[in-house]
């Protein structure tokens, strides 16, 4: 019964995570609203719900803060992952869609794998190897639809899938001690806050300038709702992770991209090219075979 709750669990995570890149894009599309003034909002509002939830249920929140090496961590977590991750999905979603950006974050696996490879100074093994050229086969025909003439998509794209790649492995591997130390959800809620902050800070004018959008709320309710939605996947993803294994998780993470298609053809009538969708198939292949290849090579 427990396997099956964190099964349920993990998929309606990822489906509700997989729809929040097509209302994203939507509020790009449909509005001159940047990505620095839509995720300085998105942050501030989902870290303080966050905290506010914890501190209701009697949880210390500002205990990280006492003590300079959690509150470097925190800092650190908050600035190149969390805010890293956000700012890179939605640069990615800006200059491709949805469906790439979310298929992009599914290089995180890659690039961990190089890391622990050169901080282990180690190759990895075979199977993993392999896990690691299907997943670039799959990339290969998402970026040029099986013409190998140029890319299908522009360079600026690209870029923004690839450090969207990078920066999700640096938000996976970075904030483990940070997590089994204080939780995942007040960490989670802290980078938040450090990350629409950052931004603020980096931004003022943008942000004070793009204030207008909240009038119309069409724009200010599709925000809202990426806010709910993203925070709900979020807790539901947390969730999962106490019933079932990272290994399940990671596989059954594969419905977002699946729902970010889903919603983009409805809604958007987006189609990736045949190459394209083949690509994406073999890519959520090669994830999954990471994957489990990884857990086998733990135990």
């Amino acid at each position: 019964m427990d396997r099956l709750k964190g099964i349920a669990l993990i998929v309606s995570g990822a489906v509700l995570w997989g729809a929040t890149g097509p209302m994203m894009e939507w509020m790009l599309l449909h509005s001159e609203m940047s990505v620095s003034f839509m995720l300085t909002v998105r942050l501030l509002l989902a870290g303080s719900f966050l905290l506010a939830m914890l501190k209701m249920q009697g949880k210390r929140i500002t205990l990280p803060w006492r003590q300079k090496v959690w509150a470097r961590q925190l800092l650190l977590f908050g600035v190149f992952g969390m805010l890293g991750v956000q700012y890179t999905f939605a640069a990615s979603i800006n200059t491709s869609n949805a469906v790439i950006a979310t298929l992009f974050q599914f290089l995180a696996p890659i690039f961990i794998i190089i890391f622990v490879t050169a901080s282990q100074k180690t190759w990895p093994p075979i199977v993993q190897v392999l896990g690691m050229f299907v997943t670039l086969v799959g990339l290969l025909l998402l970026l040029t639809d099986g013409s190998f003439a140029g890319f299908a998509m522009s360079k600026v794209a690209v870029f923004w899938g690839l450090a969207l790649g990078f920066a999700f492995s640096f938000y996976t591997l970075y904030p483990v001690r940070l997590m089994q130390e204080w939780g995942g959800l007040l960490s989670i809620g802290w980078g938040m806050i450090i990350g629409g902050i950052t931004l603020f800070v980096l931004n003022p004018l943008t942000v004070v300038t793009h204030l207008d959008y909240l009038a119309d709320w069409t724009i200010a309710g599709m925000l809202l709702l990426v806010i709910i939605v993203g925070t709900v996947a979020f807790i539901l993803f947390m969730s999962s992770m106490k019933y079932i294994s990272p290994v399940e998780v990671s596989i059954l993470s594969s419905f977002e991209p699946l729902t970010a298609m889903v919603i983009s053809v409805i809604w958007f009538g987006q189609v990736l090219g045949m190459w394209q969708l083949t690509g994406a198939i073999i890519m959520l292949i090669g994830v999954t075979w990471l994957s489990v290849a990884g857990s086998r090579a733990k135990t």
